[in-house]
């Protein structure tokens, strides 16, 4: 029932995207807002959209389109437009291309600010009508996605002043929003939705308006600042973000291109929180606190941002669940799935104000945690956190295993929660070999993976703390749970791990790159290691544009479908880890080098959510997935983690030491500098060459007295 609907076409255009803080918008390309296709493009504030159309028109059309991009910090969302020709009384007014505009729209919190530069560059002056119609539904973000609702709000009056509008909504939870669109100079018509100039521009002169739309709710009112100002802030944000990051610079500028526009979007979705930065999923439908995407975010940029590790795992550790609550498929000790704010969510209609329906998230919390201590050595936090893991460690035991057999089950007790509770929570993800859907509690092969990781990153937490017997004892239920996982989820047939076990103890035997986080983790012996890559790159599950969520001879495979044949870039990062984990690394460069293929095909090479899984044609790009995010925070941070995995890059406080263990360099990178990686107090610039059968590393600058490992 939280399906994302997809009733009508893709606009023919793409969209821009624009973040802060709580505040996101989605534009066209001409930096318009229009209910078409498939309807996202909005301002939305706090899961609700505050701004539902927003239409420039010249005359009685729409501008042209000259060019259009997010400039690369992500602060500012540009278009150069043109007039179209221009009709009256049934003659030529004006000749398209007289009128050039210059169209930039930017964000802060709460407020959304555009200015538009119109230069006559005819030889006689012009006379152009300039046209703005808005509109603000106010729906939530479920609605958007196609939710329906029995019964909404009420809308209030539209409130015109000579310089701007006041549109309103009070909702069932009690709450009024309100959208101020204010215009300067102050217009020559206005009305509630519409307001018209009609400028007189003299020849190679031009004329400036500006438009601020503020998001108000409840109280709560943004502070208003000028458009310059808010250029300035959002820059600033986004730098700052980036400046604490290690600097990636290589010999190719396509690849250049990707890492800075990945790092940008990362620096965009991360939302200051009072623990610190934690990402945010994706825009448009996931721009919220989701704990798996958070904490996968953090583990594939530990290596160079733990910042933002410690946000996400502050932020979890408060809304760490305390007591049973069925309808949001809460238990003590277990690790938030996903948090909303809006309407729907205020009044109980979704279940996802806070809502727990996550198998996976408590054990990769823990995980986190004893990751971001091997990274940073930083006891006082970890010391902070550590009854929150404890607890967590108690749910995996007791809550997580529901029929004691050593294994963690979910089944949701909420009957509006998630089916499926892993990250492949379609509905149809989880099956048998014949297409029969699983029934629960049921096992999935990736979950006990992370549980065993888990136990062991405990295990070394406890012994930083001088819990020895505790160490001694997860140390102990790890290796114990790498047996026991290894005869009830291996299977030679398959010559892979099993999807997973359902209610009654029985295999799901497909292949699924599940099994690939397997190897992240750890669990699988080097034989089975072995294995599971040649599954894993054979025609069946890479479609050379990436490895597939599902093999295509499997019976639901479908390679539009959202987790049963598409390829998602973050699994692919953690497949080739778990490659490297396991020196498989021809496996990683393969990986790398069909990811690294598929960007520079994607809008401002950005790698969305997902795509398509259809095999790799001759002249083709891979085929877009119509509702995916982008930009989409686990997404972005794979290129970071990919380069991680080449490079066999390990970072240790303890040992005051960077590692790389058999480092290698895909085709496509002769050289990768790398500068600031920070360990401890040092401080290291470190370049790397690429040549026929081996890597030449070279330390360039330390500061400090940390050590480099290389080992080959």
């Amino acid at each position: 029932q939280f399906y994302i609907l997809a009733s009508s076409l893709r606009t023919q255009t793409e969209t821009r995207s624009l973040k802060s803080g709580e505040t996101f918008a989605v534009f066209d390309d001409l930096a318009d807002i229009q209910p078409v296709g498939l309807g996202q493009q909005g301002l939305y504030h706090r899961g609700t959209r505050f701004l539902s159309r927003l239409e420039l028109r010249m005359g009685d059309s729409r501008p042209l389109l000259l060019s259009s991009t997010v400039k690369e910090d992500n602060g500012v969302v540009a278009a150069d437009l043109a007039n179209p020709d221009i009709m009256e009384a049934g003659r030529r007014a004006l000749a398209a291309n007289t009128v050039h505009v210059s169209r930039t729209a930017v964000l802060v919190e709460g407020a959304c600010y555009q200015r538009l530069r119109i230069r006559n560059y005819g030889t006689a002056a012009v006379d152009l009508p300039i046209t703005f119609e808005f509109d603000a539904d106010f729906r939530d973000i479920f609605e958007v996605r196609g939710l329906k609702r029995a019964k909404r709000g009420r809308t209030l009056p539209a409130e015109t002043r000579p310089e701007e509008v006041l549109l309103g909504y009070e909702g069932r939870d009690g709450l009024v929003r309100r959208t101020r669109v204010r215009f300067e100079p102050t217009p020559d018509e206005i009305s509630s939705g519409r307001v018209t100039y009609t400028l007189s521009i003299p020849p190679k002169d031009d004329i400036s308006i500006s438009v601020a739309i503020t998001c108000e709710q409840g109280d709560w009112t943004p502070r208003r600042v000028g458009y310059e100002q808010a250029v300035l802030a959002a820059g600033n944000k986004v730098g700052r973000e980036t400046e604490r990051a290690c600097g990636i610079h290589t010999s190719n500028d396509l690849f250049n291109n990707w890492v800075s526009r990945s790092r940008t979007d990362l620096g965009m979705l991360l939302t200051e929180k009072s623990e610190g930065p934690y990402p945010y999923a994706g825009i448009p439908w996931f721009s919220t606190p989701f704990g798996r995407d958070g904490i996968i975010t953090a583990l594939q940029m530990l290596w160079l941002d733990p910042e933002i590790a410690k946000g996400v795992l502050g932020y979890l550790a408060e809304t760490q669940a305390s007591q049973m609550l069925p309808e949001q498929d809460a238990e003590p000790g277990k690790i938030l799935h996903e948090a909303r704010e809006g309407e729907l969510a205020a009044l109980g209609e979704i279940p996802f104000r806070q809502y727990y329906g996550a198998v996976d998230t408590t054990p990769l919390f823990v995980l986190l945690a004893g990751a971001y201590y091997e990274r940073t050595g930083h006891q006082p936090f970890i010391e902070k956190i550590w009854p929150h893991v404890v607890r967590a460690l108690e749910w995996i035991d007791r809550h997580g295993d529901r029929d004691g057999d050593g294994f963690v089950e979910y089944e949701r007790r909420a009957p509006s929660g998630l089916t499926n509770q892993g990250w492949k929570d379609s509905e149809d993800a989880v099956f048998h070999a014949d297409g029969r859907a699983a029934e629960g509690p049921i096992a999935l092969c990736e979950v006990q993976a992370y549980v065993f990781a888990a136990k062991q990153s405990a295990a070394r937490l406890a012994r930083g703390l001088g819990e020895t017997d505790l160490a001694q004892s997860l140390d102990e239920a790890a290796l114990a749970l790498q047996d026991r996982f290894s005869r009830s989820f291996w299977s030679d047939e398959l010559g892979t791990f099993v999807l997973a076990l359902d209610g009654n103890k029985r295999p799901c035997e497909v292949r699924t790159s599940n099994a690939g986080h397997c190897l992240y983790a750890g669990i699988a012996s080097p034989e089975q290691a072995q294995a599971v890559a040649a599954v894993l790159m054979s025609d069946e599950m890479c479609s050379r544009w990436g490895i597939r969520t599902l093999a295509s001879c499997e019976e639901r495979f479908n390679p539009m479908s959202y987790h049963n044949g598409s390829v998602w870039p973050h699994d692919n990062a953690l497949i080739a880890n778990g490659l490297a984990r396991y020196m498989l690394k021809d496996g990683v460069t393969r990986i790398f080098t069909q990811l690294f293929d598929a960007c520079l095909f994607m809008d401002l090479h950005r790698l969305p959510e997902l795509y398509c899984g259809f095999p790799r044609r001759s002249g083709e790009g891979p085929t877009r997935y119509p509702v995916a995010c982008a930009p989409q925070a686990w997404a972005s941070a794979s290129v970071f983690s990919l380069l991680q995995a080449c490079l066999g890059l390990t970072i240790s406080r303890a040992d005051n030491r960077i590692a790389f263990f058999r480092p290698v360099l895909p085709p496509f990178l002769e050289r990768v500098s790398i500068t600031n990686i920070r360990v401890g107090d040092s401080t290291l610039d470190i370049e790397f060459h690429r040549h026929a059968e081996d890597v030449g590393i070279q330390v360039v600058r330390r500061d400090g007295d940390a050590q480099v490992l290389v080992v080959k």
